[in-house]
């Protein structure tokens, strides 16, 4: 028999969002570590509004409203709000009622870049590592850096002294370096490229250190663009490891950007084995040598080293980093703080999936 087509209007729908969103749905693990997470937060939270005047947006759902932006792939605020108006499961992570109204762009925005800081961002990333210490490694990681290029066109990038030169289109033939010439979009971006043929863009540096066993962000930062900050940054987040459990052996793996005798020597000092690929090409040869070589964990370290590169892929390809739409190191450190505990918590998901019960 054929059904009905007929569309009625009803009025009252007796069937909630958390019965529509199926149970074996990966948002339902996230959302539970999420809310784990922001209880934690709570008093921080108090800490940053007054205790009088009108109602504010609440932060928790600032924040999940965030994390569905980075694991969707929405572009903009507004494809956000308009995705929050109708898809119920949007509804239900953010945790709104069937029939709430949701806010404008303009009014999540603003209320999303008060919030979301570095502060905020670390605090919040610091309590997921603490969630996946059962999956973590404490001895073997992997660090390495990936370029963000900023939210700033090439002719934005004026001389700091004296008169803009032209409209800024047309540098053909014109000394630019970062030392002489500024972005007056972006004053924290930097001329960068990574390798001797590429283009030379406005941007900044994203570090990651993972631990080698699941692959799972351990501490994470943002920089500057230069020759030196790579191997600058992973000295700071080895020696912040360090601080948190003194004694303990570890290795760090990392490609042959890092092989260069100040990095080799002051990680051997911080009680890390090096465990970087050998630049043979370079003047001077490799600093590592067949003291390290020749042991059967460096070739585990470079086996397990490629793993890194799938942090960066999710980073920059799903939640949006490649170009990033902040501007300021400040902002672009917090986002990129953010964007990796979205990663771990995706990857804690599938984890706790085929944990054993």
């Amino acid at each position: 028999m054929r059904g009905d087509d007929r569309q009625p209007d009803s009025m009252f729908s007796y069937v909630s969002a958390e019965q529509r969103v199926p149970s074996d749905h990966p948002l339902r693990t996230i959302r539970r570590l999420v809310d784990e997470v922001l209880r934690d937060m709570s008093k921080e939270f108090d800490g940053l509004y007054a205790k009088v005047g009108r109602p504010s947006v609440p932060p928790e759902r600032l924040l999940r409203a965030q994390l569905l932006q980075l694991f969707y792939s929405i572009r903009s605020e507004r494809l956000l709000m308009e995705q929050l108006d109708y898809n119920l499961l949007f509804r239900w992570f953010v945790g709104l009622e069937m029939d709430e109204p949701v806010w404008t762009p303009t009014v999540f925005t603003k209320n999303r870049d008060r919030l979301l800081n570095q502060e905020i961002a670390r605090s919040f990333f610091r309590r997921v590592v603490e969630r996946a210490q059962p999956w973590m490694s404490d001895e073997h990681f992997t660090v390495d850096g990936t370029l963000i290029e900023a939210w700033a066109s090439q002719k934005s990038f004026q001389p700091k002294d004296g008169p803009p030169t032209g409209n800024g289109r047309d540098f053909h033939g014109q000394q630019r370096r970062n030392d002489t010439h500024q972005s007056t979009s972006d004053p924290d971006a930097k001329l960068y490229r990574r390798t001797h043929h590429g283009e030379a863009r406005l941007s900044y540096l994203g570090h990651v250190l993972v631990e080698n066993r699941h692959g799972l962000v351990v501490d994470v930062m943002a920089t500057q663009a230069d020759g030196t900050a790579e191997r600058d940054a992973a000295m700071l987040m080895l020696e912040a490891r360090r601080r948190q459990a003194p004694g303990r052996r570890r290795r760090v793996a990392a490609d042959k950007g890092y092989d260069t005798r100040d990095f080799v020597q002051v990680v051997r000092d911080l009680g890390v084995t090096p465990h970087v690929s050998q630049n043979t090409r370079r003047s001077g040869g490799s600093a590592i040598d067949r003291r390290t070589t020749r042991h059967a964990g460096y070739a585990q370290s470079q086996a397990c080293r490629p793993r890194i590169e799938r942090v960066f892929g999710w980073i920059k390809s799903v939640a949006g980093l490649r170009k990033v739409k902040l501007r300021g190191l400040a902002k672009v450190d917090g986002l990129m703080v953010f964007a990796s505990a979205a990663f771990n918590l995706r990857r804690l998901s599938r984890l706790l999936a085929v944990a054993p019960a």
